[in-house]
């Protein structure tokens, strides 16, 4: 691994990734909204910067071209298929052979091994509905979105996070194959680790075509 591309990469998940990734000595190219390209503004000596629409095929196929690795944030913010348009075109423009790494939430259900507990199921109902309704996200979009990852024939990894919380590192988190496992539990991962997660999958065989739920290692039960 020696070149990735990060789509997205001017949130905050994205920026976290970029340190990680250039702490590993990676060649790094972004992919951000014009009027985003000023929050990089730290980093710009560092990588390589394309202005553009995250979701638009064009500007994905330019950031990715030559890319051993692209690790792109899947954003439920955003209407009109943002998510999937996202997904379908790092899908259509990686190069063959790239590592494809996506980010999505522990409502993505991509098994019938996923067991969500009712509490959760009625607060991924509630918020869905509210942002549905008042137009900032689409969670429909962002689970079709997971689908299309999973059903692919590509190296990808669909990393599943927890709630997130911010603070320090705490070292890379658990994973399971499901939701619903009990090593994930606390339901929570610190925002720096799960971009830690992201990068680490670039290299990690074992998450080849894995759609991993991770949580804070911290809270691990000893027996475990």
């Amino acid at each position: 691994m020696h070149r990735i591309t990060i789509i997205g990469i001017s949130g905050q998940l994205g920026q976290l990734m970029a340190t990680h990734a250039l702490a590993r000595g990676y060649e790094v190219t972004g992919l951000c909204r014009p009027e985003s390209v000023e929050k990089l503004a730290p980093l710009s000596d560092r990588l390589r910067l394309i202005p553009g629409d995250t979701s638009d095929p064009a500007a994905i196929a330019k950031a990715v071209a030559g890319a051993d690795g692209v690790l792109t944030v899947l954003v439920p913010w955003g209407r009109g298929g943002m998510a999937t348009r996202t997904a379908r075109a790092v899908l259509d423009s990686a190069d063959p052979g790239a590592r494809l790494v996506f980010s999505t939430g522990w409502h993505a259900t991509v098994s019938d091994h996923d067991r969500y507990p009712l509490a959760e199921r009625i607060k991924t109902a509630l918020i869905g509905a509210a942002v549905r309704l008042t137009g900032v996200a689409d969670l429909a979009d962002h689970k079709q979105a997971a689908r299309l990852v999973a059903a692919s024939d590509r190296d990808w990894t669909l990393v599943r996070c927890s709630d997130i919380e911010e603070g320090p590192s705490e070292g890379l988190p658990i994973w399971a194959p499901h939701v619903g496992d009990p090593r994930l539990s606390a339901n929570r991962t610190r925002r720096t680790d799960f971009a830690l997660f992201m990068v680490h999958a670039l290299t990690d065989p074992g998450l080849i075509r894995v759609a991993p739920a991770i949580a804070r290692r911290a809270a691990l039960p000893a027996a475990a």
